[in-house]
């Protein structure tokens, strides 16, 4: 099991996801934009999130698994899955994630 401290929840594996065309491990039973943090850690803790559901800087749209229907949903509030899929992302997001080199 992880000791990641307080950022993230405890996790005792990476799964898999795709952010828009990229797929990525993040850890596992942590909500969407806490993963995204795993990945850019200092851009995602600049940016302009509430963490609260107020601001909307983080919404999505995504797919659960490959063939099922897009879904919108605030990252802050969204738990990860393996196989799921990021195919839209808030502007706040894009701008975090730019050295990602997301589509």
């Amino acid at each position: 099991m992880s000791t990641p401290g307080a950022l993230y929840r405890p996790f005792d594996e990476l799964i898999s996801i795709k952010i828009l065309g990229k797929e990525f491990q993040v850890p596992k039973d942590n909500m969407l934009l806490r993963a995204m943090q795993y990945l850019a850690p200092e851009n995602v803790a600049m940016g302009r999130f509430c963490w609260n559901e107020e601001c909307q800087y983080c919404r999505v749209s995504y797919k659960a698994t490959s063939d099922g229907a897009s879904r919108q949903a605030l990252s802050c509030k969204l738990m990860v899955t393996p196989g799921m899929e990021v195919v839209e992302a808030a502007a706040e997001i894009r701008y975090c994630l730019r050295d990602l080199e997301l589509k």
